[in-house]
């Protein structure tokens, strides 16, 4: 999307909560399939690497949470907040998805 467009719409904060949110949601499915893998191998040395591997993803996801935080684009221990950021944004969406009344 064009940059001027973005800070006109207001959608280069939406679209950076976006990517970071799916970022997030990625880094989660990673810590799960690094925590099964791990109690999935007998191998010292393999279960040493995924145990590594694993903590990184933890560290990744705590970034990653504590910048959305930072930026007020989540609230993960205020229900009501993330409650009224999430429709927020789901307003937002619909307005963008509406034919224009002009």
């Amino acid at each position: 999307m064009n940059k001027i467009v973005e800070q006109l719409t207001g959608m280069n904060k939406l679209t950076d909560q976006v990517l970071a949110m799916d970022l997030l949601i990625a880094s989660k499915s990673g810590v799960r399939n690094y925590a099964l893998a791990v109690t999935e191998t007998v191998s010292p040395e393999v279960k040493a690497v995924l145990t590594q591997q694993l903590n990184d993803a933890l560290e990744l996801h705590e970034q990653i949470a504590t910048y959305l935080e930072e930026q007020k684009l989540y609230h993960p221990y205020d229900v009501d907040a993330q409650t009224h950021l999430t429709l927020e944004n789901i307003q937002t969406a619909v307005e963008l998805q509406s034919p224009s009344d002009s």
